[in-house]
């Protein structure tokens, strides 16, 4: 069985007959004077699947490496804020005021000294989720973070945008309230 085609070996194995492989040879015969004679392509079937499973794992590929790229860059924002609040973060006072703020629903207290609890108040300083802890920037740095991730500002009291509908903008509210 050594050099035989393929179809001498169905023949001899009986698994086919001679009418049969001399109708397939000469049906492959026509169907090359054919394209020669048009100039057209004989479609292969198999030819026809294998370039559309082609297209369809490059649509997979595209797909995959959207997604590979999209969390990616969600690792990069994240590290980038990490980095400015452990860059910028303000120094916290163990002894000092409490703060008390809200997050999700919860009240939290952060002790924090006299004047930064002013800057808080007043909205040059803000604070953030840092990992597990929370801990106090300069506004710049929250109008920073705030274009990367809004939730990770939990207090700032930005008064860059003026409230309209303040039915008690008429009714000034002390500084030294704490609650």
């Amino acid at each position: 069985m050594k050099n035989l085609s393929l179809r001498e070996q169905l023949l001899k194995a009986g698994l086919t007959s001679k009418s049969k492989a001399h109708k397939v040879n000469s049906e492959q015969r026509k169907q090359v004077q054919y394209s020669k004679k048009h100039k057209t392509q004989v479609l292969d079937e198999a030819a026809q699947l294998a370039n559309q499973a082609k297209a369809e794992q490059r649509e997979k590929d595209k797909l995959l490496n959207a997604k590979l790229s999209a969390e990616a860059e969600k690792k990069q924002l994240l590290g980038q804020i990490n980095q400015l609040i452990n860059d910028n973060k303000l120094a916290k006072n163990d002894d000092g005021v409490g703060f008390n703020f809200s997050d999700n629903n919860k009240i939290r207290t952060i002790y924090i000294s006299s004047a930064l609890r002013q800057s808080l108040v007043k909205g040059t300083a803000a604070i953030v989720k840092f990992i597990k802890t929370y801990e106090v920037v300069p506004a710049p740095i929250a109008g920073k973070i705030e274009l990367r991730d809004k939730n990770r500002i939990i207090y700032w009291n930005d008064n860059s945008t003026p409230a309209t509908d303040d039915e008690y903008a008429g009714f000034e509210v002390p500084d030294d309230l704490v609650w």
